[in-house]
């Protein structure tokens, strides 16, 4: 995986553009975080929680994938794999290499269908979760792309964090 996630969408003119740049920049910092460590250091858990750094990477392709399928389908179902557990685990006989390769083509995947869609106004069902509210609530293409900078940001805090107890290795000293 390229160390620059910024494809030709993220250059789009208008909003459009600078919310898909500003996602483009949270996955660097992520990207920066995880350069030059291996698959066992990947794997490594080194905070009182669960998260490792591949757990993260992993998680965030599949927040990638299921939130671009709500916004595609706007079916209001809910994708497979959404409410799965296991999305934020490394697992043995995982590579980092192939998860990275995973997440470069998840982030090409929301940036194609952000680019394809008419515009960020249109309410998108959300799909029943068990911290959903009783009644359905419906996004704008706009505040699931706000949704995923957050995300992406989030966990790359994370990252870092762990990135640091992991080696002594920061995002910022990296740049």
């Amino acid at each position: 995986m390229t160390s620059n996630l910024r494809t030709s969408a993220s250059f789009l003119p208008g909003e459009r553009g600078e919310l898909l740049s500003a996602l483009a920049e949270q996955r660097e910092l992520l990207l920066i975080t995880v350069r030059g460590i291996n698959d066992a250091q990947a794997i490594q858990r080194t905070v009182v929680s669960e998260l490792t750094l591949g757990g993260i990477i992993k998680h965030l392709t599949r927040g990638e994938r299921v939130w671009t399928q709500i916004l595609v389908e706007g079916d209001g179902e809910l994708p497979d794999g959404m409410l799965d557990m296991g999305q934020y685990r490394m697992n043995e006989g995982e590579s980092l290499s192939d998860l990275l390769d995973q997440y470069e083509g998840a982030a090409r995947g929301t940036e194609k269908a952000v680019s394809e869609l008419p515009d960020l106004e249109g309410d998108v069902p959300l799909p029943a979760t068990p911290w959903s509210p009783p009644e359905r609530e419906y996004w704008s293409a706009r505040r699931i792309l706000l949704h995923l900078i957050r995300e992406t940001a989030q966990h790359a805090g994370h990252a870092d964090i762990i990135r640091e107890a992991l080696d002594g290795a920061n995002t910022t000293a990296q740049r």
